[in-house]
This record gives C-alpha cells, structure tokens and sequence, in this order.
C-alpha cells in the first residue's frame, strides 16, 4: 500500500468513525472479513510486543531513561496521527463534552505505559504481560459497581481463578518477590480503569476523539521531563528504536480499531491472548528469556480465564438478543 492510498484509507476510516457508523450485525458479517479481522488482530498485538521489546531494550540495553522512551512513543503515535488525518478539521479531535474524563483517561495511557516500561527493566516480557491480561478480568469485576454492569456466579469465579493465575505468576511465598512486580501491577490497575473509562465514553464521544486525547497528554505533558533527563542514543539502532516506537503503537492501535469495526468482540478478542506467544518469541530473540514453570502455569489459567469470560459474555448477549424484535 503507498503512502497516499494509506492516507485514504486513514481518512475515510477516521471520517466513519467520527460520523458514529454503528459495527453491522453480527450475523450479517461475511466470513471473510472475520478472518481479516482475526488477521489484524494478531498483527496489532504483534505490534505491541514489538513495542514493550523495544522498549525493554532501550531501557536495559541503550540506557536511555524510561521517561524519554514514554514521550517517544507518545509523541512519534501523535505525529503520525496527525499527518495521516491531516484532512480532518481540527474540530474533530477536540470535540468532547467530556473533557475532564477524557483528560484523565489520558493520564491513565501515560500511567500504564510508564508503569510497564519500568518493570520491563527488571521482568521477562512474558511476567509483565501474564500480569497485565488480569486488567480484562478486574474490568469485569468492577464494571458492576462503576458501570452498573454486573456479572454472575460464573464469571465471578472465571475472576477469582483468573486472580489465582497471577498468584502463581508471582508466586509469593515460594520465590523471592521482586519489586517490580509492584509496577506490573499498577500497570495493570491503570490499564483496567482507562478500559472502564474507555467504556464509558463510548457512549458521549467518538472514536476518533478518544484516540486523539488518549496520546495527548503522554506527548505534551512528558516533553518537559524527557528533554531534562534526555540521553542521546549512542548507536544508529537505538536511534531507530527510539523512532519507531510511536510506529508501533499508533499503527497497532489502528489495526486493533479496525479490526473490531470488521467483527465483533467475541470473534477477535480472544485473539488478544496471541500476544503471550509474541513476548515469548521476541524476549528468546532478543534477550534470551524463556518462560519458568511458573509464568506457563499462571499464564494459562489467566487466558483460560478470560476466554471463558469472553464467551459467556457471548451468551448473555445472545440472550438478549434473541427477544430483541428488531
């Protein structure tokens, strides 16, 4: 694809964004565009471990302060996002009637990206992420109090196994904690909270609005930080690293987008667990990490947990569609 068909296609994905087209039905959804969308799916969260690998290796490898790898990221997502939306008026990105929420949603990308990025230092790719997969099942247990969306028995004790995954994971008690574990999980927390926010602004603004202040913050706020505390990368690669991990989070987070736009939830979500293959590979690759008992064992009660969670969701909605008349 050129760089002019690209823009196209940013442009009039974003324009049907912003226009609040509404997903098809599920069943009207042809083959062939779930298998795109499975597709994309992968793709993206193979874009993500590229990006916390990345990330793991300026920090660990090139030396370079976490604060100014955070700000490349975010400021590399929001040029990018400018220039291939450069057709839209500006009103399009600033038009909120929920400013401040949208604000702190944003602090909470920054939160969960710094948090992750400084346990990287000390964790294997695979223990960072096994911890951040609890953030979909704490969303489910607080959706009830926050959001009014509660869950059965079911899906609560899907939450409690999913917990007991990240108590092997850790395995406190039986191993020495380390620390920055701690940060894995105030990841996780931030995580979880910008995913329920993210879930109540759906409702107020677009798409393309929560994208736009979803990097704002990390790209504007951290600039002050970054350029105090700035290291000049000492080799071509870590320069090339350092300006391409805005790449790999923005054009991941487009393609996660999209691929919910071509089908539904419970299609492509499970696909998110893909991700655990990805930061194993990639941490062997680079870093010559392999999984621990430990880390397998909790990382497959986590992502059994969540699939379960995920179609059962399916089910009562399933439900409640069937006596819809429409």
């Amino acid at each position: 694809m050129d760089e002019r068909t690209g823009r196209d296609a940013a442009v009039d994905a974003a324009k049907r964004m912003h226009a609040g087209v509404q997903p098809r039905r599920e069943a009207l959804i042809p083959p062939a565009d779930r298998i795109k969308a499975i597709g994309l799916m992968c793709v993206a969260v193979g874009l993500f471990s590229a990006l916390d690998t990345s990330a793991k290796y300026l920090a660990t490898k090139a030396g370079l302060p976490v604060v100014q790898i955070v700000w490349s990221r975010f400021l590399g997502q929001f040029l990018i996002m400018m220039t291939m939306l450069s057709a839209l008026p500006l009103s399009a990105f600033l038009r909120t009637g929920k400013l401040k929420l949208e604000l702190l949603r944003s602090l909470l990308m920054v939160s969960t990206t710094a948090f992750n990025f400084l346990a990287l230092r000390h964790l294997r790719l695979d223990q960072s992420i096994s911890v951040v997969f609890m953030a979909p099942l704490l969303v489910a247990l607080l959706a009830g109090p926050l959001l009014g969306e509660w869950v059965g028995w079911r899906r609560m004790i899907a939450i409690a196994t999913g917990f007991i995954g990240v108590l092997i994971v850790v395995h406190p008690g039986v191993g020495e904690l380390h620390p920055a574990f701690l940060l894995a999980f105030g990841s996780m927390l931030a995580y979880a909270f910008f995913m329920l926010l993210t879930r109540f602004l759906a409702a107020h603004d677009t798409p393309l609005v929560m994208l736009f202040y979803s990097v704002l913050i990390g790209a504007s706020g951290l600039a002050p930080f970054a350029i105090w505390q700035w290291v000049w990368p000492a080799s071509p690669g870590a320069w090339a690293l350092l300006c391409v991990l805005g790449v790999f989070g923005g054009l991941g987070h487009y393609l996660f987008i999209h691929a919910y736009r071509l089908a539904p939830a419970s299609s492509v979500a499970p696909f998110i667990y893909v991700q655990i293959l990805t930061m194993v590979l990639f941490g062997y690759l680079v870093f010559g990490d392999l999984p621990d008992l430990w880390t397998l064992v909790g990382a497959s009660v986590i992502v059994a947990s969540g699939i379960y969670l995920l179609n059962r969701e399916r089910s009562v909605r399933t439900d409640i569609a069937s006596t819809d008349p429409i």
